[in-house]
């Protein structure tokens, strides 16, 4: 697919049938004219992930004035407050995210999008998966779509760390956990999510899923494998070897991302931006509910855009 600009075409390559794209013959900042900002935002929902390879001349301030074009930027996180100011240091140093999760989606008012600008690279490794929720709706028996449809989850940001790794958790990586969990969060979601631009069904699960509502910790745990496999099947992913100068923007509403740690004890530090969402609203209209901790330092409450005609 290619989109007409002021500089030129904008090319857009599939990487899946389901999810990832690189777009091409764009040079990101905060001067990007209207029709290539709308460009970028159609590939966004069409392909859940998008990708740009040769940004080297982008810095901080110039990923922030370019995220602002796609929505208003959230404040770097909801709790970690000591590791950015207009973006959040995504460093080995501090932690590894290596789980499938959604970004945030503790708070009520979740993410719609993150722009992640690679600073720093390892020699080898360190890439990044992403998988489409809404592959893995889609891909349901009908039985199981009814299923989920009715089912609500609980996030929270103390989630079980331990349960996925063994070895004993690095100083700096214990502080960045305790700022982490510095204030208690607690949302109840549905786990199919509407998207609010697209229409589209996703399953809003991911590692901060503490317990489905009404059922017991055994019970939840069986669903919860059940359906989050269904996001992981590898026919719904798509996984990026970084190079210097790229970018990725994904979709928060529709993916979850895992970021694989393969690459020893070298550095690897990239910045995050995330772009403030809607409330999630199950099929059945239900909207999702805040139990514990306010949101409102974090984020607005954005109402979806309507694109261009």
């Amino acid at each position: 697919m290619t989109v007409a600009h002021a500089s030129g075409t904008v090319s857009v390559t599939k990487l899946g049938a389901r999810i990832g794209a690189v777009v091409g013959n764009v040079r990101l900042g905060g001067d990007l004219d209207v029709v290539t900002v709308e460009a970028i935002r159609r590939a966004l929902l069409e392909h859940k992930v998008i990708f740009f390879r040769g940004q080297n001349h982008l810095d901080e301030d110039g990923q922030y004035e370019f995220a602002r074009l796609l929505g208003s930027p959230t404040t770097p996180h909801p709790t970690v407050t000591s590791h950015g100011v207009k973006s959040l240091a995504i460093d080995s140093e501090h932690g590894r995210a290596n789980s499938w999760h959604t970004d945030v989606t503790f708070v009520d008012r979740v993410p719609k999008a993150s722009i992640l600008r690679a600073v720093h690279l390892p020699a080898y490794g360190g890439s990044t998966t992403w998988a489409s929720t809404v592959a893995a709706y889609e891909s349901l028996p009908a039985s199981l779509k009814l299923l989920a449809e009715n089912l609500r989850a609980v996030h929270t940001n103390v989630y079980d760390y331990a349960a996925r790794n063994v070895e004993p958790l690095r100083p700096n990586t214990q502080a960045y956990r305790a700022e982490f969990e510095s204030t208690y969060f607690e949302t109840e979601h549905p786990v199919v999510r509407v998207h609010p631009e697209t229409g589209e069904r996703a399953l809003l699960l991911g590692h901060f899923v503490k317990q489905f509502v009404g059922l017991s910790s055994a019970e939840s745990h069986t669903l919860y494998r059940l359906f989050q496999d269904r996001v992981t099947r590898l026919e719904h992913t798509t996984r990026w070897n970084w190079a210097p100068g790229d970018v990725a923007i994904w979709d928060n509403r529709a993916t979850q991302h895992y970021a694989v740690d393969d690459y020893d004890d070298q550095p690897r530090k990239l910045t995050r931006i995330t772009l403030a969402g809607d409330v999630p609203v199950g099929v059945d209209g239900v909207a999702s509910t805040s139990i514990a901790g306010d949101a409102e330092h974090y984020s607005i409450i954005e109402e979806p855009q309507p694109l261009a005609s």
